[in-house]
């Protein structure tokens, strides 16, 4: 889409993937960051333990965010995708290391996945002040 409120922010090190859409596009102030998985830089998926997983996966929502002047405290709403029901509570310790109150608005869903995946998050920021 070319348009002047509209654009695809990547710096060198955003995680990018082999498949067709963007790590993230930004609208005016708005930052939508696709789903961001535990894979490297060149969306190779990297297997690791359900918190392993979810480190690498926020960390490249975290360096997607950088590409689009934003970061992590300025995440205004989650989405996030758990494999399997019973890592929920360790998801939920987890998730307030990156997130403190007044947390971002947030959907999960469980025994959603692949095999390949343990967990999955997307979301919307706002770009820095």
């Amino acid at each position: 889409m070319n348009h002047p409120l509209v654009s695809y922010p990547q710096l060198p090190d955003t995680p990018t993937s082999h498949l067709p859409f963007s790590p993230c596009v930004v609208v005016g102030d708005l930052i939508f960051v696709s789903g961001q998985a535990s894979v490297d830089k060149t969306g190779k998926i990297v297997g690791d333990s359900f918190e392993g997983e979810f480190r690498r996966s926020l960390e490249n929502v975290r360096a997607v965010l950088e590409a689009a002047g934003s970061d992590l405290a300025h995440v205004v709403q989650t989405r996030n995708y758990v494999r399997d029901a019973e890592d929920v509570p360790l998801f939920n310790q987890l998730y307030k290391e990156y997130f403190s109150a007044p947390f971002p608005a947030r959907t999960t869903i469980t025994n959603c996945l692949p095999p390949s995946l343990r967990f999955e998050i997307e979301a919307v920021a706002v770009r820095r002040p």
